[in-house]
């Protein structure tokens, strides 16, 4: 879904147009330049990136869109879902957003201090198979130095030691529990 959300958004921005369906919905209009976003949204290529040279630790991301407003820029990021929303989303992309932002000011564009998760939701099948969806911007205030404190604290548990592994840690013994439903699938199918 990603990738016909961003060719719909790329047929408009070559028009310097957004889509009817966020217009007014949204700050500012669409980052005109698509060779550059092209290259933010591949992070094996993006040179969007946030280095913090005390803990040696280096942010690269890949941003699915962005707006431009009086020359702040603000990411957007796209999101499908089988139904309407039913919590808060910030609480599972507070943190993306964020870093969006603190990646985007390393590297010199100037941001507003908010992102827009785009949510995307089939709401009915129409005739030859084509669906409509409900389409819904969420707008999301952002602070870049909650994001600089999420890549410290990264960079410090990657270099501190593996902890021990507990008979009461779910991930610990996740991968004993996985191979246990395996042979109990395997065995029944070959009962």
């Amino acid at each position: 879904m990603d990738l016909v959300i961003k060719k719909y958004f790329d047929k408009y921005r070559l028009n310097n147009q957004l889509p009817p369906e966020v217009q007014g919905k949204v700050a500012g209009k669409l980052f005109t330049n698509l060779a550059t976003l092209e290259k933010w949204r591949n992070w094996r290529n993006s040179d969007l990136r946030y280095e913090d040279k005390s803990s040696n630790a280096t942010l690269i991301g890949a941003l699915d869109d962005c707006l431009v407003e009086n020359g702040c820029y603000i990411p957007l990021d796209y999101k499908t879902r089988g139904s309407a929303l039913k919590d808060d989303p910030r609480k599972y992309y507070q943190n993306q957003l964020d870093c969006y932002c603190l990646m985007l000011e390393s590297c010199g564009f100037k941001t507003k201090g908010l992102a827009y998760l785009l949510y995307y939701w089939p709401e009915e099948v129409r005739q030859d198979s084509v669906v409509k969806f409900h389409v819904e911007p969420i707008k999301i205030e952002t602070n870049i130095e909650s994001a600089k404190r999420i890549v410290k604290d990264a960079a410090a548990l990657l270099a501190s030691p593996i902890p021990k592994s507990s008979a009461n840690c779910e991930y610990c013994n996740l991968v004993a529990k996985r191979r246990e439903e395996q042979k109990a699938v395997q065995g029944d199918f070959f009962a």
